[in-house]
């Protein structure tokens, strides 16, 4: 597992880091050109200074812009137009590891713009979310946040000894599996590829995942949202799953089928569920999953602007950087066009 150089720190703390699983992977289309580089919608002096801290120039977007760092996840009509308005950009870097909102842009401009990600940014603290979930539904804090009264009857199991199934072998899964490890768990991942993750006992591919499905006791999704993950668990995966079981959700609210969920844990065929993200998002007022004793939910807050800011600006000063050499090397967080993340 390799790691960026995190943004500076207070004297005697960590900080967040990025965890990197793409280093010197081939570009899916030929080297930027190097130039003035754009931030949009509204700069910010922390990704300002990113750029110019490795060396680029930061102008307004127009004819000469060849390289655009768009800030606004939930935007893809604005940077479409930015697009329209800058032809001769040939790197663009969006702000979150998820793209699935810029699918459309990373379809139709994909043979000619290299687009790169957050993902692996922010792994370190969506990970460390994702061990709260699973140790919250586990020690079933989801029910005693509800108490009114003192509870005589124990309920929680240990984390420890457990098998852990994580769908997703980027950076989130990579991290979180670190983390698992002081419990002596047993863990499978479930991803696109067979080749083995660091830290898990087993890998298998995507089309095993209902043969895995009923030996985990946590079942965490950290996979990318694609076509072709939408509702990749659904009622016959939680009919494969022990009534015991626990899922975490920190990827993608579209990766779980709602209804199917909401009627999993009702009748017991699952036993809790720590959600990051739903589906719809936000998940509206009054919606059952809000009154579920076995969901815990959190408003998509795995990681937080603060935490966020520092960890994009790194990654903007490593892909900057990249983008100046103009030999396609160093670039982080490469989306693939095809794969869609």
């Amino acid at each position: 597992m390799s790691a960026e150089t995190a943004a500076p720190t207070p004297a005697g703390t960590r900080g967040h880091r990025a965890v990197v699983t793409d280093h010197g992977a081939p570009l899916p289309v030929a080297p930027p050109t190097a130039g003035p580089v754009a931030i949009l919608p509204s700069p910010a002096d922390l990704h300002v200074a990113a750029v110019q801290d490795a060396g680029g120039t930061v102008s307004a977007v127009g004819e000469d812009t060849r390289g655009i760092v768009w800030l606004d996840p939930r935007d893809p009509d604005g940077l479409a137009r930015a697009l329209d308005t800058a032809p001769s950009v040939g790197w663009v870097q969006l702000p979150f590891a998820g793209v699935d909102a810029f699918a459309g842009l990373i379809a139709a401009h994909g043979d000619r713009v290299l687009f790169t990600s957050a993902k692996g940014a922010y792994a370190e603290p969506v990970a460390e979310h994702a061990l709260a979930l699973t140790l919250g539904t586990l020690r079933v804090l989801q029910k005693r946040a509800r108490a009114t009264s003192w509870a005589t009857e124990p309920e929680g199991v240990s984390l420890y000894g457990r098998n852990v199934l994580v769908i997703g072998a980027g950076g989130i899964a990579l991290e979180y599996i670190r983390l698992l490890a002081p419990f002596d768990v047993t863990v499978t991942v479930v991803r696109r590829s067979s080749s083995p993750v660091e830290g898990a006992d087993r890998t298998v591919t995507t089309d095993r995942l209902d043969e895995v499905l009923p030996d985990a006791d946590v079942v965490m999704i950290a996979a990318a949202m694609t076509s072709g993950t939408a509702k990749l668990l659904g009622a016959r995966q939680f009919g494969l799953m022990k009534p015991s079981a626990r899922l975490v959700n920190i990827a993608r609210g579209g990766l779980v089928d709602t209804d199917a969920l909401v009627t999993a844990l009702r009748e017991g065929t699952i036993a809790a569920a720590g959600l990051d993200v739903t589906d719809p998002e936000p998940l509206p007022d009054g919606h059952p999953l809000w009154d579920e004793p076995g969901a815990v939910i959190t408003p998509h807050q795995a990681d937080t602007p603060e935490m966020v800011a520092p960890l994009l600006a790194e990654r903007v000063r490593a892909n900057t950087t990249a983008f100046l050499r103009g030999d396609g090397e160093g670039f982080v967080g490469v989306v693939d066009p095809v794969a869609g993340y």
